[in-house]
């Protein structure tokens, strides 16, 4: 049985539908990222599970009970936001045993757990701070705080309770990218090591891949895609879906045979691809320089510099512009002629037509 379960939910505002009929199921211990861009849904589905948010259909349910009627402080579930919302009153300490007061009653059913007691509350503080890597950071003032550190602070306070779901909502959007980088890989091992149920929303694709054990794309208040990290990135369902996770080389195609007639004349896809009229995906690494006069003739537009590889951006002579990426050593000038030819195995026949 699912720990969390969505059941047909519909919230519209006026006459614009936030999230329309929408089923999602997450497992116990699951780590599931919700993606999408501004509008999409993704936020207002996290506040209809934390209770924050009344559904105008369908049900919630948590461990198998209904949460209609149930209000947040009675769900069991943990909340942390984007902005943190430390009481800036009250220290570390304070903070974190914020949540330990009135713990909700475990997936059994709403209720209340009596309040730990003032010396097991202050062991409790120091075993999530450890936990967190802020050992003995009790009695710091949270305007003393970093961000990273203020972020630590609010996952040990959310995580204070022993939630059977833990909800993030942007959890790392306020931190730099480095940082970013740096914090997603120890919640990741942190929630592995407490047996943690996450339900996640972000726009960073990125952070998402990183952490969740399933990915969910929204669109327009529905699910475009779920699935495994990588079955999402390796098998776009749609061009919507492969635009969003950054690759811009989508064209309509027809494919016949192991060949796909584009805008950028013959392009080889991989057997057993779908036939007819479809959408194509060449993946940057699929796009191969040449000398000029084999392929596809383009002209270098830019190139960008990015870690271990060059990105470029080439206007082919037809057809629209082409992203491909190439080693440092082997990066054309701007302005150069080369050719181009394609990589099977790094195109995609999407399902979605165009």
């Amino acid at each position: 049985m699912a720990l969390l379960e969505l059941e047909g939910v519909t919230v519209r505002f006026g006459a614009r539908t936030a999230l329309d009929a929408v089923d999602l199921k997450v497992a116990e211990h699951e780590i599931v990222c919700v993606l999408g861009p501004s509008g999409s849904g993704k936020s207002t589905l996290l506040r209809v599970v934390a209770g924050l948010q009344r559904a105008d259909a369908g049900r919630v349910l948590l461990a198998g009970a209904d949460q209609a009627g149930v209000p947040v402080h009675r769900r069991g579930v943990g909340l942390m936001f984007q902005d943190h919302q430390l009481f800036p009153q009250r220290d570390v300490g304070g903070n974190v045993a914020f949540g330990l007061r009135m713990r909700p009653l475990g997936p059994g059913g709403p209720g209340k757990m009596p309040s730990v007691g003032g010396a097991g509350r202050a062991g409790r503080v120091e075993e999530l701070l450890e936990l967190v890597g802020l050992p003995g950071a009790q009695r710091r003032a949270v305007a003393a705080l970093s961000g990273g550190e203020q972020q630590r602070v609010a996952l040990a306070r959310a995580l204070a309770p022993e939630p059977k779901l833990l909800m993030l909502d942007e959890p790392l959007g306020q931190l730099d990218r480095g940082l970013r980088e740096r914090l997603v890989v120890e919640l990741r091992g942190l929630f592995g090591r407490l047996g943690t149920t996450v339900l996640a929303v972000t726009h960073d694709q990125g952070e998402a891949f990183a952490l969740a054990d399933r990915v969910v794309v929204m669109q327009d208040g529905r699910i475009a895609q779920a699935g495994t990290p990588l079955e999402v990135w390796q098998r776009p369902a749609s061009p919507f879906v492969a635009r969003f996770l950054g690759f811009d080389n989508v064209v309509p195609a027809a494919v016949s045979g192991a060949v796909a007639d584009t805008a950028w004349g013959k392009v080889p896809v991989p057997d057993g691809s779908p036939q007819g009229d479809r959408t194509l995906l060449v993946r940057p690494s699929g796009v191969h320089l040449a000398d000029p006069g084999q392929g596809l003739a383009a002209t270098v537009l830019s190139r960008t510099f990015r870690g271990g590889h060059v990105a470029l951006r080439l206007r082919p002579a037809d057809g629209p512009v082409l992203e491909a990426e190439c080693s440092l050593r082997d990066a054309p000038a701007e302005g150069a002629r080369i050719g181009v030819l394609f990589a099977a195995d790094d195109v995609v026949v999407l399902d979605g037509g165009t």
